[in-house]
């Protein structure tokens, strides 16, 4: 699936609220961003947990998405850990999801988000559900 045509869906929604952008999309590989700015600071002013999970749900779900048959499947988050490895006040991180496991109805997803240096900020496993489509009647 082309990133466009992903992205033709995220106005109104979480992704277009804290600036996540797709760069990369390739089987079971994906990469986007996301700016540390004050959409995504927690009140002391660094990057909020919230905001990472959001990015390494985002991530993997896209990713997990460009697999599927969209007229037949979706994919939906069914768990998500993290740890947050080192704080940021500004600047762009960028996640990079890679699929661990493709089964017939979960995917595992491991996403590393890093800031411009490479440093690793946070890092994250998220177990995603593929669910049939009901078919319309």
């Amino acid at each position: 699936m082309e990133v466009s045509t992903m992205e033709m869906n995220i106005q109104k929604t979480l992704m277009n609220t804290l600036g996540i952008e797709v760069t990369e999309l390739s089987e079971g590989r994906i990469v986007a961003t996301m700016p540390v700015d004050e959409r995504t600071h927690q009140p002391f002013g660094l990057l909020h947990g919230g905001a990472s999970v959001a990015l390494a749900e985002t991530v993997a779900s896209m990713g997990g998405f460009a697999l599927v048959d969209p007229t037949k499947e979706a994919v939906v988050g069914l768990e998500i850990n993290a740890n947050h490895l080192k704080g940021k006040r500004s600047g762009i991180v960028t996640a990079e999801g890679t699929i661990l496991h493709r089964g017939k109805t979960t995917m595992v997803w491991d996403i590393k988000i890093r800031d411009e240096e490479q440093q690793l900020v946070c890092i994250s496993r998220c177990t995603l559900a593929v669910i049939k489509l009901k078919k319309e009647q």
